[in-house]
């Protein structure tokens, strides 16, 4: 398994996108909390990815992905507020592992992959935030994020079954 980060001319690669819908429905089918409940709305999946792709190709946005040698099997973004003031952080947002590869430490190899890529551009800080009632809190907190606030009732996964977003952040 490998770390690489693709670049804006690579980021529209038809095989690399394949990949990434394919890791992202499987994550959401498996019950991860990728934006998403299962079963994963393929349409909606898809034209979410190629919005981040596009922000990805237009330099806005950073992109880590996991590649097992075949395939690409997870990814990352680095997300900009596109704010001059808070240009020295990034949000973490939308990591998973195809679920065919957790379990043994590809979560967090992506997860170090896109600290390193953060300090490599000189930023300061990640934030990202969690669904509750998943137990992620101690997978993030042995990274060294750090539970900063949490926002009640902010996910709606199903009529009446809301969770609470709690917000972490890694100073670099």
């Amino acid at each position: 398994m490998k770390y690489l980060v693709v670049d804006a001319d690579e980021v529209m690669d038809a095989g690399l996108r394949a990949d990434l819908l394919d890791t992202w429905i499987a994550a959401t089918d498996a019950g991860g909390a990728v934006g998403f409940t299962a079963p994963a709305p393929v349409e909606l999946v898809a034209e979410t990815l190629d919005e981040a792709l596009g922000r990805v190709a237009a330099g806005v946005d950073g992109l880590g992905v996991l590649h097992n040698g075949e395939r690409y099997v997870g990814m990352g973004l680095l997300v900009s507020r596109g704010s001059a003031l808070q240009a020295h952080w990034r949000t973490v947002l939308r990591v998973m592992v195809h679920p065919e590869h957790q379990g043994g430490g590809a979560g967090r190899m992506l997860m170090e992959g896109l600290r390193g890529t953060a300090a490599d551009l000189g930023l300061e800080q990640l934030q990202l935030t969690i669904r509750d009632g998943l137990g992620l809190e101690t997978f993030y907190e042995s990274l060294g994020y750090r539970v900063v606030g949490r926002h009640p009732r902010a996910v709606r996964v199903a009529p009446g079954d809301y969770r609470d977003e709690i917000m972490l952040v890694q100073d670099l």
